[in-house]
């Protein structure tokens, strides 16, 4: 029996997004929206404006002078930008609280990557492929709180070789693709990103491919135990990706997260 509802409804902490990002959503909605609203939510929280002033002057961004003004910070770097940023920031609780304390670390990696090979190859918007690649194992956190000790035990398995959508089947009657559909609904996420949580261990099943394909391959590429010779050279053909040398992709996608999970740690 498919417990997913069960799971979602037993975990009270996850049934709301935190209260940051739906205001940082709703102001990306609105037609003039403006940098000053989002601004407004980073310079009324100290933490997320040290984060900012240091990131906008980290290596990862590499611009050329010193900035030591938020809201000259907040222009660079861009609406989009900052919404994402304040995304990652405001999940990272959520995230490492749960158990598994390298989930967070994981999704930036994923970001970093997606965000990495948008910019390369123009498959799809880099500021949306970033937030695709954060928000994909966002199920993982329910299955987490539900249980701990429980998932522990996905982790292990995993570890020796399991699938994780098999091993998270066997002790939880479900797993963090339908845990992370449900949230998506429930927390009203747009189009693409839900569609990013439901399919993609499975992106030929979407409406939109190729986002999903994109994380998909990402997801892949910066695990521990990457195998280059599992990789369908056809399949990342198709996300417009001339790497010969996957090994050097990941080196160079691994150390472009680490400066920004430094910089948000």
């Amino acid at each position: 029996m498919d417990k997913t509802i069960e799971l979602v409804n037993s975990v009270k902490d996850i049934h709301a997004m935190p209260s940051v990002i739906v205001k940082a959503l709703n102001i990306m909605k609105k037609p003039t929206a403006s940098m000053k609203e989002l601004g407004d939510i980073v310079m009324f929280d100290q933490s997320l404006t040290i984060k900012f002033l240091a990131l906008v002057n980290s290596a990862y961004y590499g611009f050329s002078q010193q900035i030591s003004s938020i809201n000259i910070a907040l222009s660079l770097l861009g609406m989009v930008k900052v919404k994402n940023i304040i995304v990652a920031v405001a999940m990272k609780p959520m995230m490492s609280n749960q158990g598994d304390k390298e989930l967070w670390k994981h999704s930036m990696r994923v970001a970093c990557g997606c965000e990495y090979i948008a910019n390369l190859t123009k498959i799809m918007d880099s500021d949306e492929a970033f937030i695709s690649g954060f928000i994909h194992d966002v199920g993982k956190i329910v299955l987490h709180m539900a249980d701990e000790k429980m998932y522990s035990k996905v982790l292990t398995a995993v570890g020796e070789g399991a699938d994780i959508l098999l091993a998270e089947r066997k002790y939880f009657d479900s797993d963090h693709v339908k845990t992370g559909s449900l949230l998506a609904k429930r927390w009203q996420l747009p189009i693409l990103l839900a569609n990013i949580v439901s399919y993609h261990h499975a992106p030929s099943l979407s409406s939109i491919p190729v986002p999903c394909n994109l994380v998909c391959f990402i997801d892949k590429i910066v695990q521990e135990e990457f195998n280059p010779g599992a990789v369908d050279k056809d399949f990342v053909k198709t996300l417009g990706i001339d790497f010969e040398d996957l090994e050097e992709l990941r080196k160079v996608i691994l150390q472009k997260s680490e400066l920004l999970i430094s910089e948000l740690s």
